[in-house]
């Protein structure tokens, strides 16, 4: 007999925010400017328990180098920094000058700046100029859905064997069942593409807008 997960209430949400790690003042207050400033687009900023889980994972995990494609105001970026070792450096992907902005101010109050390297432009090419050896411990994957493919041929090559690549937004609020828009379409034809790729073993995680964990053969 198998068991799916309890539907989150607002309560039962906050609940289990709340006994996880706890979100610090940096942490609440970049939450904050986000929602205050942003408008829709504050949407993308990925949810408290998901940056509780990326430092978790990028401890546990032993990760020295770490690719982040999608930095937006920086509460992912910070929360992968949060988890790295003395010396261990995270690349971030991004367009936005005006985003990341904030993303800076707040890497540099939680004292994190000289972990993170921001490389503005087009994450394809960006991803492209790394070297071509398998280098990379973990990547977080959390930018425009069409171009998912893209960033994805280009991590797995570059992942160690035991490296970690998460891959945010899988369920797209359940569209990916019945998927008519462009993006839900690209995603749901991703997930596919992810099940059949046998340089992975991966696990579909129900956290926030799914989360895919996948581990390099």
């Amino acid at each position: 007999m198998s068991s799916k997960p309890l539907y989150l209430t607002d309560e039962l949400y906050a609940y289990l925010v709340e006994h996880g790690s706890r979100p610090d003042q940096v942490v609440r207050d970049l939450i904050d400017e986000t929602q205050s400033t942003m408008g829709s687009a504050a949407g993308m900023q990925i949810a408290p328990d998901q940056a509780a889980f990326l430092t978790m994972m990028t401890r546990i995990t032993g990760v020295r180098h770490a690719v982040e494609v999608g930095t937006f105001t920086g509460l992912s970026s910070l929360s992968i920094a949060r988890g790295l070792p003395s010396g261990g450096r995270l690349v971030c992907c991004d367009v936005s000058e005006e985003y990341t902005s904030v993303a800076r101010r707040y890497w540099d109050r939680a004292g994190v700046a000289d972990r993170i390297e921001l490389r503005l432009g087009p994450a394809a090419d960006t991803l492209r100029a790394m070297p071509t050896e398998p280098h990379i411990d973990l990547a977080f994957i959390d930018a425009d859905k069409v171009s998912y493919p893209i960033y994805w041929a280009e991590i797995v090559s570059r992942t160690r064997p035991g490296g970690v690549i998460l891959v945010d937004n899988v369920l797209r609020g359940g569209r990916v069942l019945q998927p008519d828009q462009e993006d839900d379409k690209a995603i749901a034809q991703f997930n596919e593409e992810v099940l059949g790729d046998d340089r992975v073993d991966a696990v579909m995680l129900p956290i926030a807008d799914g989360l895919t964990p996948a581990r390099r053969r």
